[in-house]
């Protein structure tokens, strides 16, 4: 099992809800998150003065699929999240050695 964990645009996150759903992932963890990367925040203006924003509001997925899905899932993702513009953000994976489902206990691939 792996854990395939991305960092998107908050706008780009439906249609990377959508694309994971369409290929059978039914679950995932998202929260709101804030970061940069090398667009190194931004500026904004409020009241006719300029402000530098050095965090950039992203959006953080978290799934855990099975080894034979993890390049599927990862491809998903980069697809429908790219924009091609700079701060469209990350994806990576990682090892996931167990798995315990809360409710039933089942464990590892009966817990996905």
């Amino acid at each position: 099992m792996k854990l395939v964990t991305a960092v998107i645009k908050p706008h780009k996150w439906e249609d990377v809800r959508a694309a994971l759903e369409a290929f059978g992932v039914t679950g995932m963890t998202v929260s709101e998150v804030s970061g940069y990367g090398r667009q190194k925040g931004h500026t904004e203006v409020y009241r006719g003065a300029e402000y530098d924003i050095a965090l950039v509001p992203k959006i953080r997925i978290e799934i855990i699929v099975d080894d034979a899905d993890v390049e599927d899932v990862a491809g998903i993702v980069v697809k429908a999240a790219r924009t091609g513009r700079i701060g469209d953000g990350k994806v990576w994976v990682s090892p996931v050695d167990s798995v315990v489902r809360v409710r039933t206990g089942d464990r590892d691939e009966a817990a996905i």
